[in-house]
């Protein structure tokens, strides 16, 4: 890495060398706050993508034959190392995404350093299943094998998690990756990749190539090299990776939008709703896929409710992500406060009444600001309520009963967290049925420990990730049929239920 007056400058990562590009050209990455250039990284190309493939095909028989415990111990290393950097890697990472530094960089890092330390000890509890067999001296071995090579494509807004939560499953499981970070927010990804080589970890297992989704990622998804293709990104983005990989039928992982309901019953601690609601949907400025997008709350307490609510979200303190005392820092780039700008404004136009918020900052200058925004008179047939916003602003709605409050919950094409916030346990039994959702958060905010399993339903992805269901979908199943018996025994074409097929040697 070198550095200028411009920042950081960045090579691509391939077959355990950093190399420039293929092509000139740079892609910069602005700070959020400021406006100023924190760092640029190589345009790459689809030969880029090409040859990172290749190394990573070529390194992963020797990576799948060492031993998983082998592999683990790579990723406890690369936790050490990361774990000596923390505070260093949270101020690049508030830098470069926009969000405050305490304590949200900082607890992104950690949960990053927790990834690579849930997975060191998975080394070692990866584990496939004996079946008994119809027949004598036999037996049916059910082993998890390495899918191949991963192509992983990582969001902007938790771009050092989400590369965790992609590279150490992928690596335990003993495949190889080529990996491409958002060009949003690219240069964290380059301190853990530069960890990894530290801790020892073979050339060509990752790889690393930044550059346009439509060049880089769309030769990751279509070339035949790659295996498995797991990215998290917004539901259009997953579709197109469908489509792409479909030719191949190649595996996949998707996290995709959402549009989170937040459930307050009419037996509710208020005060703890409120407290989780703000969290739940200002947290990142908003821009998280579990994020409470629509706030249901019953009618009985919706006027007390959205009062305590308005003046704790007024209270949010918006600054430098750098400062102590800064709750919401900027958007990530000046489209995306465009789009929570014009998804506010249609829904002011449509007849929602601005409780708070709901306009640029003036007292910033510089940085891709937007008040922390409140909505009521909100229907929910209006796009800021169907539609992701991805930003800070809040519709909220009442409704009559139960039945009511769930319909509006599933009204939605997407199904990725859920909150619910109750004192009756029926209530909540009920709704953790009824909700159409992948997570249901009942009187908590998320995201929960590794040990769960993040998973969306309907638009919202395909497959999952943490625990060891997600680490399951890293790998695949091969079935041995083991005749152990020493003799030969040809069976039957179709043996079920025949007693000469049953009857052994």
């Amino acid at each position: 890495m070198a550095t200028s007056q411009k920042g950081r400058v960045e090579k691509l990562f391939i077959g355990g060398k950093w190399v420039p590009g293929s092509a000139d050209g740079y892609i910069e990455r602005r700070n959020p706050a400021t406006e100023a250039v924190v760092g640029r990284v190589p345009r790459g190309t689809r030969e880029d993508a090409k040859a990172a493939l290749e190394a990573a095909a070529e390194s992963q028989d020797a990576w799948a034959a060492l031993p998983a415990p082998a592999r683990a111990k790579i990723l406890a290393r690369t936790r050490d190392i990361l774990e000596a950097r923390k505070d260093e890697l949270a101020r690049l990472l508030s830098q470069e995404q926009g969000k405050p530094l305490h304590p949200e960089a900082i607890g992104e890092i950690e949960g990053t350093i927790e990834h690579f330390d849930y997975f060191a000890g998975y080394g070692r509890r990866m584990e496939g299943t004996v079946v008994p067999s119809d027949y004598p001296d036999r037996t049916v071995l059910m082993l998890r094998l390495p899918v191949g090579v991963v192509a992983a494509l990582t969001p902007w807004n938790f771009p050092a998690a989400m590369v965790a939560r992609k590279l150490c499953p992928s690596l335990v499981a003993g495949n190889t990756v080529v990996l491409k970070p958002s060009s949003a927010t690219p240069l964290i990804a380059y301190e853990i990749v530069r960890a990894l080589e530290k801790a020892g970890l073979p050339r060509g297992v990752v790889n690393l190539v930044t550059g346009p989704g439509e060049e880089v990622g769309d030769e990751l998804v279509r070339n035949p090299l790659s295996n498995l293709i797991t990215i998290t990104g917004s539901t259009e983005a997953g579709k197109k990776v469908m489509e792409a990989a479909s030719a191949h039928v190649k595996r996949l992982v998707l996290e995709l939008g959402g549009k989170a309901p937040f459930i307050v019953w009419k037996d509710a601690d208020l005060d703890q709703a409120v407290r989780a609601a703000v969290f739940a949907r200002f947290w990142n400025a908003g821009q998280t896929c579990i994020n409470s997008e629509r706030t249901y709350v019953h009618e009985d307490v919706y006027e007390a409710f959205t009062r305590k609510y308005t003046q704790a979200v007024k209270a949010l303190r918006l600054g430098d992500p750098l400062a102590e005392g800064t709750d919401i820092g900027p958007l990530v780039s000046p489209d995306q406060r465009e789009k929570t700008e014009a998804a506010v404004q249609e829904a002011v136009h449509q007849g929602a009444k601005v409780l708070a918020g709901g306009s640029r900052p003036p007292a910033f200058k510089k940085g891709y600001y937007y008040e922390p925004t409140v909505l009521g008179d909100v229907e929910q047939g209006w796009d800021i309520v169907q539609d992701e916003v991805f930003g800070p602003v809040s519709p909220l709605l009442s409704f009559r009963d139960f039945d009511e409050a769930i319909r509006y919950a599933n009204d939605s094409r997407y199904g990725l967290a859920s909150y619910l916030f109750t004192k009756d346990a029926g209530v909540a039994m009920r709704a953790a049925h009824a909700i159409k959702f992948g997570e249901t958060y009942i009187n908590q905010t998320g995201p929960e420990l590794l040990q769960g399993y993040h998973t969306g339903w309907r638009e919202s992805g395909l497959g999952g990730e943490g625990s060891r269901y997600g680490a399951e979908g890293y790998t695949q199943i091969k079935t041995v049929y083991w005749n152990y018996s020493g003799d030969l025994q040809v069976d039957y074409l179709f043996p079920y239920g025949s007693k000469a097929g049953r009857s052994g040697a």
